[in-house]
């Protein structure tokens, strides 16, 4: 078999994720690598906006890479690569949010990580409004950590990554129809909530 590596540095074409799980099944490690890199942002975005916490996310997002490593050969082509490993991760979440309710430490985190890396500013930047850009991510976040669990994995499944229907369906093993009425759900408590915070402020 011909290396991922080795055709990507050929053509300068990559593989899609069905490909890679294949070829990763087959020993190509460096199939499992392009993977990581094109999973790793969009489902530390997801996991983070699920539990709320930077450290506690990044955590997940890596045993979620473990279990795909581990498991790789229960991976088979009936199901979207991206459904599959959402659904890994989405599980990880659940149950470190059921952890923590066990534990009584829900807490509304802070959405800005404490490590966040600092790039000097350009002359037309804007404190105030970079202000504001905070306080509203904040805001969203504190209204997200305020749904339930499984309100919050669907809203962040359609509006943050982008899911369809039919695929949300699938990750969170629930019919079309319930997807589609937690959704809408989710969304009208995330208004009604953002409101009040922002009335609050």
């Amino acid at each position: 078999m011909v290396k991922t590596e080795s055709i990507v540095k050929k053509t300068g074409n990559t593989p899609t994720d069905e490909e890679l799980i294949a070829r990763f099944q087959q020993g190509d490690n460096y199939a499992f690598d392009l993977l990581v890199k094109r999973y790793k942002e969009p489902l530390l975005n997801f996991v983070y906006r699920f539990v709320g916490e930077r450290e506690e996310a990044e955590d997940i997002v890596q045993e979620t890479f473990l279990r795909l490593f581990k498991n790789k050969h229960y991976y088979r082509e009936i199901a979207k690569f991206s459904t599959w490993i959402y659904t890994i991760a989405g599980n990880l979440a659940k149950t470190e949010l059921r952890r923590r309710k066990r534990r009584k430490l829900l807490s509304i985190s802070n959405f800005m990580s404490s490590d966040k890396d600092y790039d000097i500013p350009d002359e037309d930047s804007n404190p105030e409004r970079e202000a504001n850009t905070v306080i509203t991510d904040k805001i969203i976040q504190k209204a997200i950590d305020k749904l339930s669990p499984k309100f919050k994995q669907v809203i962040l499944l359609r509006d943050v990554q982008g899911f369809s229907y039919e695929e949300i369906a699938e990750i969170v093993g629930i019919p079309l129809g319930t997807v589609k009425s937690r959704v809408n759900r989710a969304r009208l408590k995330l208004q009604e909530d953002l409101q009040q915070l922002m009335n609050e402020q």
